[in-house]
């Protein structure tokens, strides 16, 4: 199933990821794919306010993994541009977090689609600069093989 939606806003986009947080059940598991600049954090942001996180939610680009466990569910915020090699996954110990109890965003996860979980709901992100600079085309497609 794909649902396609629009935003206009920084805070309609981070608000879809409010909805989506406060949905979200434990071993969710999302890819998040857009160009840089996109709204990929903001969106996130919005997920992790969903999950009752209080802290500030950044992506963690240099880290590779980030994990808040303040919500109603453990939020796993993986962001795996610099991956060079498949084996770093190995080395964080990405299935825990994959299969864990928790809710697991993947910024990039299309880098690393041998390893993603059959069941996950893949989003993508897109801008529309002749619809506006803020506008915002955001697919949610649910992947079950």
């Amino acid at each position: 199933m794909i649902t396609i939606y629009e935003t206009f806003s920084p805070r309609e986009t981070a608000e879809l990821g409010r909805k989506l947080g406060e949905h979200a059940s434990s071993g969710d598991v999302y890819t998040l794919i857009g160009d840089l600049g996109v709204g990929k954090t903001v969106f996130t942001q919005g997920i992790a306010e969903g999950l009752g996180i209080k802290e500030t939610v950044n992506s963690p680009t240099f880290t590779i993994l980030q994990v808040y466990e303040g919500g109603r569910l453990p939020f796993y915020h993986f962001d795996v541009y610099r991956i060079g090699d498949i084996e770093e996954m190995d080395e964080i110990g990405y299935e825990e977090y994959f299969y864990g109890n928790g809710m697991c965003m993947i910024e990039w996860g299309n880098l690393i689609t041998e390893i993603l979980p059959k069941n996950r709901k893949d989003i993508t992100i897109e801008k529309d600069l002749e619809k506006g600079f803020d506008y915002r085309k955001i697919i949610i497609s649910e992947v079950t093989e």
